[in-house]
């Protein structure tokens, strides 16, 4: 009841006066708790203060009034004030629910503020300001501690800043509260879209400030697509359009202000352990299940795989075992046959037929040379005469010899053909389209990135998914050149490795996953993704790295390599590959925004051209 008192009251006026006074050559916008007295009524309020102005008073909406609160006894609810202004510290100031204060010469900046019990009501008052346009929503609390509470604020402030698209400041009292009857933790929170970027330490026994970036242009990107957000704006249209924007003007720190944010090097593999083991159990089961269900809907039991030796023909065998193990078929069933061509090494036959006896499938070896050599005294190419022209026709005819060879036998022995191929590839235009390895009757591997299926097959060996045998198979998979060999070795090399390095034209997967994912996630403009990925890969002594990356494939680059290999991969991705993603088999999403699929998360004109994003490129990266 000292609320009521007036010798506080007006204790409180004259300490927002010297905090206001106090702002004015501060940088952030203070949102500061006080009891104020308007219309002859008390409001639990936040004053929205900057650089000496106060932009608005925010009352509390929802009151509770049930086990140890009582504030019905003190203070009305905003929904009793009768004015949208009030007089306050000498100025007419905008006083409501309903504000949402706008930076005028920052886009995106838009900030609401609500209090304590109004995020634990089924419909908050930030619910409609996000659907306003806030982006910032903030939440003073004097929220007292009780045991478990910790993590239903937490769930709380996570669920209002994912459904609404925003982030969510949260603030609760602390020290110097008194303990009468309640305790007091000091728990302040930032999530932004559901993820938390940075927690208090609880029951400190000094004042603290939390810090983080809110990438605000990621918040609108995600608006922009998300058409059911649009909807719900649609639907509450009155209480929307009834909000009142507060502009202001925000004045940034001067000079380089470093980013603070974490910025993963491996955007589709987490590094946190306990993640990392949740999405490798969800990737390995939504690529069973898909291929069950193809299987089941089909009535076909078996399935048809070429097996390189490499990377994602591996993780597709992988898959094909557990699907046959999970329908009750023996893995038999799975007939895996390695082709190999003019340029295949020793090493890669060699782990192709190891992982094939290791998994238990039906097994065999094609040479399709004597094919090839026909075709290419069909078509009249000069390597039929033993002239060494390794061209793309060259390189071509082994891929769709072997495509071919898959689709009979498939016909041959009723069975589909399951194709490896994955979403790197894919984005980079990287197989050969049509009757090459661009083609099958399901892929398991379309959704998945390089980066992840290299996780995978570690996270298989580290955690003793197979017996040592195939750990060890698969650990030298892991360990060989990514290359197509399609081209001979040349005098000199060692023909127990491939002679050819797809990372050299392409550019590193672990670059180019990165790019693939802030390109097609979120639509980033090319120079703000070479900013993230400076970030992310410019010092491998920060940040966090995944457990099971060996030191000496933990790299780094400097900003030049990085717009290199950006300028490769946005060259590759709009202007010379969508004509393969608009004709792609089937096969299930695996992760958000992971799929190219023209019925799925990527529709785009195949004879576009990609002059806009290298340019914004080579104009803002210098290098």
């Amino acid at each position: 009841d000292l609320f009521h008192q007036d010798a506080l009251l007006e204790a409180t006026i004259a300490g927002v006066e010297r905090i206001v006074d106090a702002s004015r050559e501060l940088t952030p916008v203070l949102l500061v708790g006080a009891p104020l007295r308007f219309e002859q009524k008390l409001f639990n309020c936040a004053v929205v203060i900057y650089r000496g102005q106060v932009l608005g008073i925010v009352p509390k909406t929802y009151l509770p009034n049930y086990r140890e609160f009582y504030e019905k006894r003190q203070f009305a609810s905003a929904r009793h004030a009768t004015q949208q202004q009030v007089h306050f510290l000498g100025r007419v100031v905008p006083f409501g629910n309903d504000l949402i204060f706008t930076a005028t010469n920052l886009e995106g900046l838009a900030l609401h503020v609500e209090i304590c019990e109004d995020v634990w009501t089924p419909i908050p008052p930030s619910a409609y300001a996000a659907l306003g346009g806030a982006t910032i929503l903030a939440n003073l609390s004097a929220s007292n501690i009780t045991v478990g509470k910790a993590d239903y604020r937490k769930s709380l402030c996570a669920g209002q800043s994912a459904k609404c698209l925003a982030a969510y400041l949260y603030s609760a009292a602390g020290p110097g509260e008194s303990t009468t009857d309640l305790a007091w933790d000091g728990h302040a929170l930032i999530y932004e879209n559901g993820r938390l970027l940075a927690e208090s330490q609880r029951f400190a026994d000094e004042e603290q400030i939390i810090v983080a970036d809110v990438d605000l242009e990621r918040l609108v990107q995600e608006r922009m697509r998300m058409t059911s957000f649009q909807d719900a704006a649609q639907a509450h249209r009155e209480a929307v359009q009834a909000l009142r924007r507060i502009p202001f003007s925000f004045h940034a720190p001067a000079g380089e202000i470093p980013l603070e944010r974490e910025v993963e090097r491996f955007p589709y593999v987490p590094s946190d352990p306990e993640r990392r083991d949740e999405r490798a159990y969800e990737t390995y089961n939504i690529q069973v299940h898909g291929l069950m269900q193809r299987l089941r809907a089909t009535g076909i039991q078996k399935v048809v795989i070429g097996v390189s030796g490499g990377l994602d023909s591996t993780q597709a065998l992988i898959v094909a075992a557990r699907t046959m193990d999970r329908l009750g078929l023996p893995r038999s069933n799975i007939l895996a046959y390695t082709m190999p061509g003019f340029a295949t090494s020793a090493g890669t036959r060699t782990n192709a037929h190891r992982l094939m006896e290791a998994l238990g499938v039906h097994g065999e070896e094609i040479d399709i040379r004597p094919a090839a050599m026909q075709m290419f005294r069909d078509i009249g190419h000069p390597f039929a005469e033993e002239e060494p022209v390794y061209d793309i026709t060259f390189e071509n005819v082994q891929a769709g010899e072997r495509t071919s060879h898959l689709f009979r036998l498939a016909n041959f022995h009723r069975a589909i053909v399951l194709g490896t191929g994955d979403l790197s590839e894919l984005a980079l235009g990287w197989c050969t389209y049509g009757v090459g390895d661009h083609m099958s009757h399901y892929n398991v591997n379309g959704s998945v990135p390089k980066t992840l299926i290299q996780h995978l097959i570690r996270w298989a060996i580290h955690t003793r998914q197979f017996d040592e045998a195939t750990s060890g198979v698969l650990q030298d998979i892991l360990d060989t050149e990514i290359s197509p060999e399609l081209v001979p070795h040349g005098a000199g090399d060692d023909p127990s490795r491939p002679a050819q390095s797809t990372e050299q034209t392409i550019g590193p997967y672990e670059l180019q996953d990165f790019h693939l994912y802030y390109v097609t996630r979120f639509g980033f403009r090319p120079s703000k993704v070479a900013f993230l990925a400076f970030h992310a890969w410019g010092d491998r002594e920060r940040g966090q790295w995944p457990e099971f990356l060996p030191a000496h494939k933990r790299h780094e680059y400097d900003l030049p390599t990085i717009k290199k290999w950006l300028e490769v991969f946005l060259y590759r991705f709009f202007q010379i590959s969508q004509f393969k993603r608009s004709a792609l088999p089937n096969g299930p999403k695996v992760g958000s925004g992971g799929s190219l699929s023209p019925r799925g998360d990527w529709r785009a004109p195949s004879d576009s051209a990609a002059d806009v994003w290298l340019e914004e490129l080579r104009s803002h990266v210098p290098g």
